[in-house]
């Protein structure tokens, strides 16, 4: 009687003992896919710039507006300021605004924009991490005008599910900064 329920006992440990060992899931990134940007000349009284169809433009006020993206639930908010003997304190303005999100950006890169044949001048902050804003600019033709903007999303920040987007509007904020052109 006992080597029957030897056997057994064995038999059940060794078809136990013998299951795939178990090994968590590896990380992934969420792959979120959006349409290839179709550009469209938007104008304003004093710039123009080609704007991706997929967003909408909102007018805030006489000198801003926001670029909506439903799709990817940011906006792109864009001011625009002329130069009245300000430019030091605007470019410290815009700065100071992009660097406000050090506190809890991981890293804030700044890349700087020239195109001289259009009279633009700038720079783009690239801001990586838990920020409130993931990516600021300002441009300028160092007289007359200044446009600064930023993009945030409706969502508290989490820099690993909005990463998607972020680079897809990142793309879309340097094609308005490439394309700008005074008036």
């Amino acid at each position: 009687m006992i080597s029957r329920v030897l056997i057994l006992f064995s038999a059940i440990v060794v078809l136990v003992s013998c299951k795939e060992e178990v090994m968590p899931k590896p990380k992934a990134m969420l792959r979120l896919q959006y349409p290839e940007g179709n550009y469209n000349t938007f104008n304003t009284q004093k710039f123009e710039f080609l704007k991706n169809e997929i967003a909408t433009v909102k007018q805030e006020k006489q000198s801003g507006l926001i670029l909506d993206y439903p799709m990817m639930k940011g906006s792109l908010y864009l001011t625009y300021k002329p130069i009245n003997g300000n430019l030091n304190q605007l470019l410290t303005d815009a700065q100071r605004l992009s660097y406000e999100h050090v506190i809890k950006a991981d890293n804030i890169v700044e890349q700087p924009f020239l195109n001289p044949e259009d009279g633009v001048y700038g720079m783009f902050y690239e801001v990586t991490g838990n920020a409130a804003s993931q990516s600021q600019f300002y441009v300028t033709d160092s007289t007359n005008h200044f446009l600064t903007g930023s993009l945030y999303f409706y969502a508290k920040p989490n820099y690993d599910s909005i990463y998607p987007a972020a680079i897809y509007l990142q793309k879309d904020i340097r094609r308005v900064m490439e394309s700008l052109k005074w008036k």
